[in-house]
């Protein structure tokens, strides 16, 4: 029998313990995140390139009219700290002072730090707190707590909160409302997977959560202070033995897939309808993001597009030795591309297929593609608007001599202009969609059978029932 879950004091107010998950670039804002508060929960807007409107209430594309990309980084971030303003009133707006309002932000966006402390000084008394993930956070507690807010990191591991905790939380413990437990294997979006662990081989939450709540334990944090579940989170009857459970402290859950569809949920009809449609194994768990992190997400043929290509790789020397011992002779110019017997019948082969173009990347090989592939990645490239502080795919970096030092790299993408153009109706097959590895039971729950499409407050009481 499901337990139930019982209201918890976060911030001086009585809430559910259910956040909704705050899933970037418009696909979470005012009017998900508001009615998720008002509903009794945290609402979450996210504060990664969020939508401003204009006087009649339309968005306001996002140009960039600068040359170079340092000047048009700049106009990224004004864009992030408007757009996040802007959704963070009308979502206060919106809840009523019922609730609470968060804001996610990425560690590893663009200008990161400058777009927190902007939304955090025009938003005083509206935000309760900031999740953060991505990368590892250190100064989020000290810019979070400077306004009085709380932050609660995003970790996939008790050793990662560990570091964080000793690097910097520590100082500023009060501010601490949770940590987020997110899970690597399930979560939709990018993912903590780190090197020892196996992407093949998911692993059960429960001991990775218990040594989370032992690690906070010799910190002196309270088991008041909860720890969220996240990524892979659909029915909390699902989670009944981590209720009331000594062993875990106070457990909270967040719901960043089930969100997406509902009737305030911003994303495109197109997105909505194709989530009703997935199978269980239709979300990869991949590499090619250009953040250089471990991302879940549909896969449609933008991503099969991306998996063939990383196929028609092959390595290459820049002289004869060992077994390579043929130079190329399609796909490049030059003769200082040596390769195997076998990799040049390859290379041939692709080549006859239309893949005429060989690319290098930064690991001393090359891919395939076809001409307008190749036009595509030089000009998104060259069209960089600094969205990440680290970019593998344009060799950008947010700081210092703004660049990676690394040759920017064919096999990934421009994430940011990908996932504006699926937020605000680009077609669902071409683009990244994100989502998490628990979609397949929307096509399965009859809660949402005959197309049924709940609003946020129908989500939320189904999800209090357990189901």
């Amino acid at each position: 029998m499901f337990k139930g879950v019982k209201p918890i004091v976060y911030r001086g107010r009585e809430v559910w313990p259910l956040i909704e998950g705050g899933k970037g670039v418009s696909a979470t804002n005012h009017m998900s995140s508001g009615a998720w508060a008002h509903a009794g929960g945290i609402g979450t807007v996210s504060a990664v390139n969020a939508d401003s409107y204009d006087p009649t209430g339309k968005i306001v594309p996002q140009v960039y009219a600068a040359r170079t990309r340092v000047e048009r980084h700049k106009e990224l971030i004004q864009y992030a700290i408007d757009g996040a303003v802007e959704q963070v009133k009308l979502a206060y707006e919106m809840s009523s002072g019922k609730g609470a309002i968060n804001i996610n932000v990425l560690w590893e966006m663009g200008g990161a730090q400058p777009i927190l402390h902007g939304v955090l000084e025009r938003t005083k008394g509206m935000i309760a707190g900031v999740t953060c993930g991505a990368g590892m956070p250190y100064k989020l507690s000290e810019i979070a707590s400077s306004y009085g807010v709380s932050y609660l990191p995003i970790v996939s591991s008790a050793r990662a909160f560990r570091a964080l905790w000793k690097r910097a939380y520590s100082k500023a413990a009060d501010y601490l409302s949770a940590v987020v437990y997110e899970d690597p294997w399930l979560a939709g979006g990018h993912n903590g997977l780190s090197n020892a662990e196996d992407p093949r081989k998911p692993e059960d939450p429960y001991p990775r959560v218990k040594a989370l709540r032992e690690t906070m334990r010799e910190g002196g944090i309270p088991d008041e202070t909860p720890i969220v579940m996240a990524g892979g989170v659909w029915a909390l009857k699902d989670w009944n033995d981590w209720l009331d459970n000594p062993e875990l402290g106070q457990i909270a859950f967040q719901f960043g897939t089930r969100p997406l569809l509902t009737q305030e949920s911003p994303i495109p009809q197109g997105w909505k309808d194709r989530l009703m449609t997935l199978e269980e194994g239709d979300i990869l768990l991949h590499r090619f993001s250009p953040t250089g992190f471990y991302s879940s997400a549909v896969r449609n043929p933008f991503l099969r597009n991306l998996e063939g290509r990383s196929e028609r790789q092959i390595a290459f020397s820049g002289e004869s030795v060992g077994d390579h011992t043929h130079q190329l002779d399609v796909g490049v110019k030059g003769r200082n591309f040596w390769v195997t017997r076998g990799d040049l019948m390859r290379a041939r082969e692709w080549y006859g297929l239309g893949y005429t173009d060989a690319l290098k990347t930064p690991d001393n090989t090359l891919v395939f593609v076809t001409p307008a592939e190749k036009g595509t990645i030089r000009k998104d490239q060259a069209d960089c608007m600094g969205c990440l502080s680290h970019c593998g795919f344009s060799a950008w970096k947010d700081h210092d001599d703004w660049s990676t030092g690394y040759l920017a790299d064919p096999r990934s993408f421009c994430i940011q202009k990908t996932l504006q153009d699926i937020a605000h109706g680009g077609p669902v097959e071409e683009n990244l969609m994100f989502a998490g590895h628990s979609a397949f039971r929307f096509k399965r729950d009859p809660f949402y059978s005959n197309g049924f499409v709940p609003t946020v407050k129908q989500l939320v009481d189904r999800i209090l029932t357990g189901d």
